[in-house]
């Protein structure tokens, strides 16, 4: 008789329970500072630039603003432009793979060049260049522009634009190896239809890279949200990100260093983060498919 291994206790990885943290405490950021009778964008120029006290328990900016509710703030900005670009760049790129990868011929030839120039676009100096664009140039409406979330949507736009050619190129290889399987011969035999094929069948066993490849792009886009903030592209006020944080804290390096290793380490915890989930996740993945074997 054959003894099985005892199983392992389903615990959730360490980087999982790190970012959970880190969404938690941005999101309790405005009950925390309602708390302490503190808001974000008070400013008081008799205690700026202070240090921590038991008021501010992270000190105080250049305005005087809470530097603890500002990092609160910039980081529900930071993760949700993460993790709305990496979603919806998987979404597109998903699509793109399913379609490329089950029809084959003329069209996986024009999606795959169509990623394959995408992927060879210069990717900085590009993301320069449209951040950089005047939107009432081009004919975006006045009543768009002069939103305040405006930023936002554009950096939101800019990640998927340049995001979805890893989910395409992952889902489209799998697919090619899936479409042959006995069951999804099976399927098209008894005339089940295009569509009904790629999200019932095919889907579901494209998800395990796929999932990786997401958790992995929340930390790409957090880090270009960033570099644009910084380079003065991306968030504008009176939104704050930990790339603008950042921005406004080079000029304060020497007198308040603190300023920018404030959102220096949650950025660099975020991303690390990212990356160990994504890790941990495709090492659960592969050594549950090999149990399946």
């Amino acid at each position: 008789m054959r003894l099985r291994p005892p199983r392992r206790s389903a615990r959730p990885p360490l980087p999982l329970l790190l970012l959970a943290a880190i969404a938690l405490a941005c999101l309790l950021g405005r009950p925390i500072g309602a708390a302490l009778g503190l808001h974000m964008m008070r400013v008081d120029l008799l205690h700026r630039l202070a240090g921590p006290s038991l008021l501010h328990p992270l000190g105080t900016d250049e305005l005087g603003r809470d530097e603890m509710l500002r990092l609160l703030s910039g980081g529900r900005v930071s993760l949700a432009i993460g993790i709305a670009a990496a979603l919806t760049a998987a979404a597109i790129g998903t699509a793109i793979g399913l379609t490329a990868g089950y029809l084959g011929g003329w069209a996986d030839r024009l999606l795959m060049r169509l990623t394959d120039a995408v992927i060879a676009l210069p990717l900085l100096p590009l993301l320069i260049v449209l951040a950089a664009l005047d939107l009432k140039k081009i004919g975006v409406p006045s009543w768009i522009t002069s939103s305040d979330d405006i930023s936002f949507v554009r950096i939101l736009v800019l990640a998927v634009l340049i995001g979805w050619t890893t989910a395409a190129r992952l889902v489209r290889g799998a697919t090619l190896v899936t479409r042959s399987r006995d069951f999804v011969r099976a399927a098209r035999s008894l005339g089940a239809r295009v569509p009904h094929i790629l999200w019932v069948h095919i889907l579901p066993n494209v998800l395990a890279p796929l999932i990786v490849a997401t958790t992995l792009s929340v930390g790409d886009v957090i880090l270009l949200e960033s570099v644009l903030s910084f380079l003065g592209l991306g968030i504008q006020p009176p939104l704050a990100s930990w790339g603008t944080m950042l921005t406004n804290a080079q000029d304060l390096i020497e007198t308040a260093p603190l300023l920018a290793l404030y959102p220096g380490t949650m950025i660099f915890l975020t991303v690390i983060a990212c990356n160990l989930l994504g890790d941990a996740l495709q090492q659960r993945l592969d050594r549950r498919a090999a149990d399946h074997a």
